[in-house]
């Protein structure tokens, strides 16, 4: 007698070549918020309870800083919700991934940055705009054209929560 595919591969003898653990770890995730509305967001976030994200919501230049450069010219500084200064390019070195958060409207100066340092370090950026009432489409496609060409994902989300589930998918 012949055994079903389904059959032959749940038999004793074919377990013995299944892999008994995870397939995956979680990935260390750095979540940037690029505006005020995005760092309220970020902070509610902070509070849960995560595998490996660490929440950041600001972001500044130093006035000497020209922005966007080379791979070791880059200059800005991350604020973590305890408001401790971390550097972004130390913080993009040591990440699996990084999620940008951001409002309809804001400015994709900060994005660009974030994104630039990210493809220079051959890590992935995740867009994530947020989308809410009474934004004009025009402050959304704004946003979505000054984010777009840097991340390697962008969403807009409808909400909080689910920023919150797409984050618990990147098993952050």
């Amino acid at each position: 007698m012949r055994l079903s595919e389904t059959a032959r591969v749940t038999t004793a003898q074919e377990a013995a070549f299944r892999v008994q653990y995870p397939n995956s770890s979680p990935r260390l995730v750095k979540v940037i918020a690029l505006d005020a509305a995005a760092g309220q967001l970020v902070e509610a976030l902070a509070a849960k309870t995560w595998n490996r994200a660490v929440f950041f919501n600001s972001l500044s230049f130093p006035a000497a800083a020209g922005g966007v450069g080379s791979k070791d010219k880059m200059q800005a500084w991350l604020g973590d919700v305890a408001g401790h200064a971390r550097e972004l390019v130390a913080e993009i070195d040591s990440a699996d991934i990084v999620v940008v958060i951001a409002s309809p409207g804001s400015d994709a100066q900060a994005a660009t940055v974030i994104g630039t340092a990210c493809r220079n370090r051959h890590k992935s950026m995740i867009g994530l705009i947020l989308q809410s009432e009474g934004i004009s489409d025009e402050a959304l496609s704004r946003t979505l054209l000054g984010m777009r060409p840097l991340a390697t994902m962008l969403v807009v989300a409808s909400g909080s929560e689910y920023v919150e589930e797409m984050l618990h998918a990147l098993r952050a």
